[in-house]
């Protein structure tokens, strides 16, 4: 028997997923869920093999609510159950660990199958997602190549800049003048081959320096 907790901030689809679940013979839904906080509370007296997570909810969404389950339940088995298929959101998700992804236009048999997959120790990635995680793998690593290029100090303003600091703040922090800040800045969007600071942000955002 796999004991199963769900939790989603959307009712419709919350109480058809516990419906859905309910006809399956070999799970029992022990609880649920509207946000993260109420997550933990929950948990705190209801044990649970395998939790359905959904990324955006209130109070606590997702990706918070899996930093704290993984360090306090790490025998609790993440499925993101979502309609988010944003490759940095299933990148930093992947790092932070979760056993399994898949989006909400999901069959019942799929999600019946991760279920089993995750509950044996494996992981399950829907194949969209793991096209969409794939790809973004590759270009990390074509990113990766590229910051071999950089000095210690553009890195560490390509951060500062990732942070949203204008050229003065970090001229202050790092104790350079502000053209030397500018001079870094060209030299970074020449090198990394981005036309403005919205593309040094989604760039450092990529590498999750940001994380």
């Amino acid at each position: 028997m796999t004991n199963i907790i769900i939790a989603d901030d959307h009712t419709m689809f919350l109480e058809g997923l516990i419906s859905l679940l309910r006809n399956v013979p070999e799970i029992t839904v022990t609880g649920k869920a509207s946000n993260g906080k109420e997550l933990l509370k929950l948990l705190e007296e209801n044990t649970a093999d395998v939790l359905l997570l959904d990324i955006s909810m209130p109070e606590m969404d997702g990706v918070d609510a899996t930093k704290i389950l993984k360090k306090n339940y790490p025998d609790l088995k993440i499925i993101i159950l979502t309609t988010h298929s944003n490759a940095h959101i299933i990148a930093k998700l992947n790092r932070l660990g979760v056993d399994g992804y898949l989006l909400k236009n999901a069959e019942k048999d799929e999600l019946l199958y991760a279920i089993k997959k995750v509950q044996s120790g494996e992981h399950y990635f829907s194949k969209e997602v793991a096209a969409i995680h794939k790809e973004y793998e590759t270009n990390l690593k074509k990113n990766l190549s590229s910051t071999t290029e950089l000095s210690n100090r553009e890195k560490e303003i390509l951060v500062l800049i990732a942070k949203q600091l204008t050229a003065a703040e970090i001229a202050e922090k790092t104790f350079i003048s502000l053209n030397t800040v500018n001079t870094h800045k060209r030299n970074l969007l020449s090198k990394l081959n981005v036309k403005n600071t919205a593309g040094l942000v989604k760039f450092a955002i990529e590498l999750g320096l940001l994380d």
